[in-house]
């Protein structure tokens, strides 16, 4: 069983900057893919970026592209993602979320249904 605990969020101004992080216990973390995806009111929960078991490999979603950055600390069993640039748009609850059955030789996966295990979500709201 793998638990997930998001924190960072929080309330900015347009063009600030924002570091979610995100703690994880119980299971092999460095074994997992980890994403990061974001549910807006009134919107479908959408994949913002996700990165490799080793941390070599990163995958964003075009409109975070340039602005946001995914890594991961395996020893401290932590995921990041560091926002910057914020947009109004870019207001939502984040959640972190682990792709535990991604193998080592597998392309990053973004789609919801292979990810298992999700926190609890922290809000950001970019007010412009």
């Amino acid at each position: 069983q793998v638990q997930l605990v998001e924190s960072g969020g929080g309330l900015v101004q347009a063009g600030e900057s924002l570091r979610l992080s995100c703690a994880a216990s119980g299971g092999t973390f460095s074994r997992y893919g980890m994403g990061w995806f974001r549910q807006a009111p009134g919107k479908e929960r959408e994949f913002v970026a996700a990165v490799h078991r080793s941390g070599g490999t990163t995958n964003y979603a075009e409109s975070v592209k340039g602005r946001f950055i995914i890594s991961r600390d395996n020893a401290k069993k932590m995921v990041y993602l560091q926002m910057n640039s914020l947009k109004p748009e870019d207001t939502a609850v984040y959640y972190c979320a682990a792709d535990v059955r991604l193998i080592l030789s597998a392309p990053l996966r973004n789609g919801i249904d292979y990810y298992d295990y999700w926190g609890q979500g922290t809000q950001v709201t970019v007010s412009s």
